[in-house]
């Protein structure tokens, strides 16, 4: 499977650590214009099987595809250059592969500002089933209210340090 980091719907790494959460086995190469070596780092130890810069010649390309569909691995040689996620990303990451599809889908649109009531238009389904959702989110997060859990979640942020929470505390049980 290839994945951009800029999808629309996808949150970062969240989306590559639930997509590898939920398909273990399957081979996850990112896609990215991104070519700084901590970013291409962080997809590896989030579980990207391949990291393919968009500045790639074809030849590459299809070497990087053939390495990771046989079982390997492929990133460009500037990820030597990194470090890896520390222990806090690590933990978050996996508190994340721990959450159902749907509930990680709530936790998207959370970050995104929207309300319960909002979210359980957007999902076609109750408020009451967003609030048993919400719960089980922050308890598997283990963040006490809704901004913490954004805030936790933004760690996974390709760029942690430019993302803004305009979650409203108060709707934490609305």
């Amino acid at each position: 499977m290839l994945l951009d980091l800029n999808m629309p719907g996808s949150h970062g790494f969240s989306t590559l650590v639930h997509l590898r959460g939920s398909q273990p086995q399957l081979p996850i190469m990112v896609v990215s214009a991104r070519e700084e070596p901590a970013i291409i780092r962080r997809a590896l130890d989030h579980g990207a099987s391949g990291f393919i810069p968009k500045s790639v010649d074809a030849v590459h390309m299809r070497e990087a595809i053939a390495e990771v569909l046989s079982g390997g691995n492929w990133a460009p040689p500037q990820v030597a250059q990194a470090h890896g996620i520390d222990q806090e990303e690590a933990q978050i990451a996996q508190r994340v592969r721990e959450l159902t599809p749907q509930q990680f889908r709530v936790l998207g649109m959370l970050s995104m500002g929207l309300l319960n009531k909002q979210i359980a238009y957007e999902l076609n389904v109750s408020e009451a089933t967003i609030k048993a959702h919400m719960t089980a989110i922050l308890r598997k997060l283990g963040a006490n209210n809704r901004t913490q859990a954004v805030l936790l979640a933004a760690r996974l942020a390709v760029d942690p340090g430019t993302v803004t929470v305009t979650t409203d505390e108060s709707d934490a049980f609305e």
